[in-house]
């Protein structure tokens, strides 16, 4: 029998260990200082997907990112919570409602402080639109012209995307002035829903999709989903209601995150990082940014936050319970799963 000599035997099982230590790398790895590389993997609600691609490689030639490699998931909010408290290997996660962010608090995957710093743990803002077809035929201008005769309204189901929640919130706030008349806003609600929204799709990105393959009249939308279609060539207008809800979209990194995380995080507020977000119709948390770009993210005069509706504590018990919130009511009797 050939024997192995023991300095070559060793250099295999070196090379084996490194392998092994290679494969486990990404989440919970270590980073210098000064970059030196690790892997983030980003969770994201669906629509930014396009942001972040631009985001990441710019992120990528600073001296702190220089050797960080990503791994990227895209999906309804919901999901995406689940997924990553199910398991799901994740670093930093950007969600679109601030409950999502919530429930990995509660599972100790997130730390209870995410929101704590000057943003709030807002990375970027928006507001609720109609995204109508090129032109506008139909002529939609108002929440009330949604429910003329005729109107197909596309919109998400809420109860797996944050992007239909804050949909369903800007109709609420508007014809409910605020809150201050919740009858009058979820009869509304329970018009729109039964008569006008015929699909509702898993995610804001998907509701997008079916609206430009050619269903619908009207895609209730974030702002931003309107600018990026028109930045890939859709044929697609928007118009923003005098009255709708200003939305803010979250990113925490996990506890467990990879050190390099935080330089990510640092860089998608910084000035360069949200003047990228910019470039997709994204308003900026950094005031600078906002005040040099006032002009393309002009406020609805009857803007309102979820803090004038109650705060989502009361909003999600209220109306968004599967059991027994009165949205749900309304989905469930329109035939719409509730299911999360």
């Amino acid at each position: 029998m050939k024997r192995i000599r023991i300095p070559v035997l060793l250099g295999v099982v070196a090379v084996l260990a490194a392998l092994v230590l290679a494969a486990c790398g990404g989440s919970g790895g270590s980073s210098s200082s000064g970059g030196g590389g690790g892997q983030i993997s980003l969770v994201a609600y669906s629509t930014p997907q396009e942001a972040y691609q631009q985001l990441i490689p710019a992120f990528q030639r600073t001296p702190v990112g220089k050797g960080v490699t990503f791994k990227q998931s895209y999906g309804a909010s919901g999901d995406q919570e689940r997924a990553v408290e199910a398991g799901q290997p994740a670093d930093v996660v950007a969600l679109s409602l601030a409950p999502d962010v919530n429930k990995l608090v509660k599972a100790e995957l997130v730390a209870p402080s995410w929101g704590a710093d000057k943003y709030h743990g807002f990375v970027t803002n928006s507001v609720v639109v109609f995204t109508v077809r090129k032109g506008n035929p139909k002529g939609i201008k108002t929440w009330d012209d949604l429910l003329k005769p005729g109107v197909q309204v596309l919109t998400p189901n809420p109860f797996t995307s944050g992007a239909a929640k804050w949909n369903l919130l800007a109709a609420y706030g508007a014809k409910s002035n605020g809150g201050k008349d919740p009858a009058a806003g979820l009869d509304y609600l329970k018009q729109l829903i039964t008569k006008h929204v015929k699909v509702q799709d898993k995610s804001g990105r998907e509701a997008l999709q079916d609206f430009t393959s050619g269903n619908g009249d009207v895609l209730l939308s974030y702002e931003y989903e309107a600018t990026t279609a028109q930045k890939k060539g859709e044929k697609v207008d928007f118009v923003t209601p005098d009255d709708t809800i200003k939305i803010n979209i979250d990113i925490a990194k996990l506890e467990k995150a990879n050190p390099a995380a935080q330089k990510f995080l640092d860089y998608v507020l910084s000035k360069p990082g949200q003047e990228k977000f910019v470039d997709w119709g994204y308003r900026p948390v950094d005031q600078e940014v906002l005040d040099a770009n006032k002009s393309k993210f002009p406020d609805p005069p009857g803007l309102f936050t979820i803090e004038d509706l109650g705060g989502w504590s009361k909003v999600n018990k209220d109306m968004f319970d599967p059991e027994k919130g009165s949205v749900a009511k309304i989905e469930s009797d329109a035939g719409v799963s509730t299911a999360k």
